[in-house]
This record gives structure tokens, sequence and C-alpha cells, in this order.
């Protein structure tokens, strides 16, 4: 399928008929395009006429669902839109709130009462978004007089992300129409999709795994998203086998949960095509177990929020995935650079650096931060990794996560995946600790796999056979669970402030 050029998200909406857009499946609510489209451009009269404009942010604190869909696209069409996560405590959504110099607060009429209060602390009207039983989205108190949004420009910013802010004070990531619509097409045109595919949305729609992948590369063509309010594991295979799912992206622990409960190919899973896996690496031997049992191909994928999402893919047969990569470049360029800049060739490691039209162009308001991730045009994206000859990227980890150990370089990633192969071990994470002649030394947490059971010692002796005894960990911290972000990323540098000093 040849998709239609779109510059703003307002043109995705316009091959509008009577295919279903969207179905809710805990309310089997089907929304065709038509309707959707209706919707959102009401939502939009309705944001325009509440006061905003181009350049204006609309906070959205709603969960998973077509009211988060509708306000996300119509805040996106009349100003701009910042998703948050309603599990926020109260101090981020004051954060939040304040950062992103918010006009408004979208959120569900009941609940959301941290997100009420900031938003009412900050002096921010909190709007609530209801839904009827026929699917219908609006605002539970729409103002009197309307008025007409105007539409967007390909360059206007239609969404505002912040990073995890891992190593510091979040920063905001301003994404313009153009972006998304580049971002959207380059995923849909990866995995061929269609309007016959159906994609089943179980990442959280206030980040752009989700917004991009999940919701806009479907809709973009014309096929059809699945919003349950959470993933379930316990309902997924059934979700699948009523709506025909022939797709859907998660995160590993999503995948993990869902092998683990599987001990062969589900009949639910027959309209599967293809599964894919993005904002955290998985280890080569859950990959090939993955296919195994599901029979189906699993492409890992590389994306990142100051790209809009994907950046690169292992493609779909019978073009060749490489478990261990996260594939080609896909709609954008790649190249590796050493610390100077330089461009590197092949099989060496350096920094993954990214440059194309889904790539924004620079954080609001911090100069600094631009100054360190632009040079000559292309973004440094902080990830360590190597092109290989047939240009299939392998990363080997955060540069700020590499453990420096009497002069040698160690990527923590390499460890994780010779610890993943030991069958007692369900998840790990390898971080360095201070060491006073050597400057770090290696260690790992370690989770094991219900039912098994291994000592630290063994699981020390495991790597010992499998890695240079430089790389190998000199503790292990066998813990109950590894702390995560909300999109499934480990947090290593978590991880290593609770254990470094034990």
């Amino acid at each position: 399928m040849t998709l239609k050029s779109v510059d703003t998200l307002l043109d995705v909406l316009q091959f509008a008929d009577s295919h279903t857009a969207v179905i809710v499946p805990e309310l089997g609510i089907r929304v065709t395009y038509d309707s959707l489209r209706y919707q959102v451009l009401a939502m939009a009269k309705a944001l325009a006429s509440a006061g905003i404009r181009r350049g204006d942010t609309v906070a959205i604190a709603l969960p998973n669902g077509l009211p988060a869909i509708v306000s996300f696209l119509a805040a996106s069409i009349a100003g701009t839109s910042a998703p948050l996560n309603l599990a926020y405590p109260y101090e981020e959504f004051l954060f939040f709130l304040g950062d992103t110099n918010a006009r408004i607060l979208l959120c569900p009429p009941v609940g959301a009462e941290f997100a009420r209060s900031a938003a009412a602390d900050k002096k921010i009207p909190a709007l609530s978004v209801e839904m009827n039983d026929k699917g219908v989205v609006h605002l539970a108190a729409p103002p009197a007089a309307a008025v007409s949004f105007t539409e967007p420009r390909a360059d206007d910013i239609a969404l505002v992300l912040h990073t995890s802010g891992s190593t510091g004070r979040p920063k905001r990531v301003p994404l313009r129409h153009f972006n998304l619509a580049v971002s959207s097409a380059n995923v849909a045109n990866t995995y061929e999709l269609s309007q016959q595919d159906v994609s089943l949305c179980i990442m959280p729609l206030f980040h752009v795994h989700g917004l991009i992948a999940s919701l806009m590369a479907t809709l973009l063509s014309g096929g059809t998203v699945v919003v349950p309010t959470k993933f379930n594991a316990l309902s997924f295979w059934r979700t699948v086998h009523e709506h025909q799912v022939t797709w859907y992206s998660g995160v590993p622990t999503m995948h993990q949960l869902l092998l683990a409960r599987a001990h062969h190919k589900p009949a639910e899973a027959a309209s599967v095509r293809f599964i894919r896996s993005c904002s955290a690496p998985l280890s080569p031997g859950l990959i090939h177990k993955i296919e195994g049992l599901f029979g189906v191909p699993f492409v890992e994928a590389y994306g990142m929020t100051e790209a809009a999402h994907q950046m690169t893919s292992n493609p779909l047969p019978p073009r060749h995935r490489k478990a261990g990569s996260v594939g080609v470049g896909a709609g954008l360029r790649i190249s590796i650079m050493d610390k100077e800049g330089n461009h590197l060739g092949t099989n060496q490691r350096g920094e993954v650096a990214i440059q194309g039209a889904n790539v924004f162009r620079g954080y609001e308001n911090n100069a600094e931060a631009n100054a360190r991730a632009f040079v000559n045009g292309w973004f440094r994206t902080g990830d360590e990794g190597m092109l290989d000859t047939d240009c299939y990227l392998h990363l080997t980890g955060r540069i700020k996560d590499i453990i420096i150990r009497g002069g040698e370089n160690i990527a923590p990633h390499e460890v994780d995946e010779i610890l993943l192969r030991h069958p007692a071990v369900a998840a790990a994470v390898t971080f360095g600790y201070v060491h006073p002649t050597l400057g770090e030394e290696v260690a790992a947490a370690v989770v094991l796999d219900e039912g098994h059971d291994a000592t630290e010692l063994a699981l020390i002796k495991h790597c010992r056979e499998l890695l240079a005894e430089y790389k190998c960990p000199k503790k292990i911290h066998l813990v109950k669970s590894i702390p995560t972000t909300a999109t499934g990323k480990i947090r290593r540098r978590a991880v290593a402030a609770a254990l470094g000093d034990q």
C-alpha cells in the first residue's frame, strides 16, 4: 500500500469513511473514521472556544481509551498537546503543568485528584472529558460561544513530551506536525500496514511509542486500533481473537509476561502476522523463544522521543531479521560517531547519530543540551552502538552507563544478555560501582525465575564461562524486582544508586 502524503495530524483524518477506526473492547464500542473525525473537530472547536490558540499547550491526564485519542488529536490540531501519566503524584503534575506552561488540563470526570489539585494550585482550568455509551467523546461543560480553530501547518508544534529525566531535570521535546506525520508513515511503511490491519494498543498514550506506532501509523494506513484501558496479560489473547488483531507493539516486560503464560501457541493468535518490540532491549534468546512459540516474525525496533519514535527496525520477511540487532534505518540516516563528531566505519563502536525529517530541531529553552546533542546537523542519541557490514544497528548501551574498569570499557547490556542466558534468570541489570584502584568494578542485580534457584557464585561462574574476566560481575545481588519506567525501560542508574555501595 502506498500511503498518501500528509503534513499534519489533521491531514491524517482526511481519509474519513465508514471503516472502523477505533474499538474500545471493554465497552464493545466501535467508532468509524467519519465519527472520529467529527469528534476530533468538535473538540478542537471547543478548545478554541475555551481560548486555546496555536502554540497554547493543552495538558492531558487520561487513561488509555477513546477519550485520550480524541483529546490528543484535538489538542494537537487546536494548539499543542502534552499528554501526562495519570499515575503521576501531585509534585510531578505540578512540575509538568508548569514546565509545559499548560493553559488547560483535560482529565476524567471522576478521579485524577493529584492532577486536578496541581492544576488548581497553578490556576489552570481543569475540564472533564466524557464519553457516552455510543462512543461519543465531548467536554462535560463546553464553552457557550463557538469559535473555530486555526488549521495547523506542518511546522507548528503538535506535541510536547519530556525525556525520562534519568540524568537530571527532564528536557522538553517539541515535536512538529511534520515530525509526527513522517514518523507515522515510516512505521506504516516498515510493516506494510493497510486498511486490513488491526493494531492492539497496549502502550500508554502519554508516550511516543503508543501514540505513533500503535495509534497514528494505524490511522494513517486506514486500519483499526483496539484500545483497552490497560494491558492485561490474562485477557490479552481473548481480545486478540475477538477483534482479529494482526499486530501489536510492546516493551520487553509485556512480551515476557505473555511468554510466561503460554506453553504452546494460543489458538486465539491465528490472526497475528507479526509482533513488534521497542523502547528497551530484548535478549536474542527470548526473541527466538517468542518466535518459536507464537510462530510469527518478532521484530525489534529502536526509537526515542526526539525522533518522534521509530529510527530503525528489523524488517519483515522475506528480508532478514537479526536477533540482537535493532535493524536498519527506517526513513532516516544513521551514523556512528566518535567523541569529536567524526563518522566511523562499519563494525566500529561509537555514538549513534541520526538525521531525518522525523527528528526534532532541539530541546525547548535548553541551549546547553542542544549544543551537546547536535553536531553538523546530526543528533547524537547518547546511545553507543555499531553498524555491521549489512548496515544493521547493534546497540551496546547508553554512553553514560558504560563501565570503565581499569581503563577497559564494558557495555552493561552485553553482561545483561549473558546473565539472561542462564535458565534461572528472569531479569538482569548490570552496573558499575566504585573501586579504590580500578575506578569502577562490575556488579549486577538479578531476578530469578519462578521455580528456579541459583546462587550468586553459580551466576558468577556462568558469566566467567562466557565473558572475558574483566567483564564478569564481581557482585551479584539477588532481588525480587528491578525498577522500570512507566514505559518498561530499566532504571539502571536507580539500581546502581540503591546497590552500588553494598
